[in-house]
């Protein structure tokens, strides 16, 4: 059983390894990197538009308190 299961390994490792895919390595020069550093954090600035997941939070409370309180009232 444990030869079986010692075969059974062996092949999901090597499954694994031929799955892997390596990165490969970033052959810009500096100049490059810092000319596309800059053009992503115009492109990041650009669109910028808050968040709204504070508001429908903030809904959200509210929309509570209001059906628990008319319950409340009610009774």
């Amino acid at each position: 059983m444990d030869k079986r299961l010692a075969k059974r390994h062996k092949r999901q490792v090597a499954r694994a390894k031929d799955k892997v895919k390596l990165s490969e390595p970033d052959v810009r020069t500096p100049e490059q990197i810092e000319a596309a550093r800059e053009a992503s954090k115009v492109a990041n600035t650009r669109g910028y538009q808050p968040k709204v997941a504070a508001s429908s939070r903030s809904f959200r409370n509210s929309f509570a308190t209001t059906t628990g309180s008319a319950a409340k009232t009610d009774g």
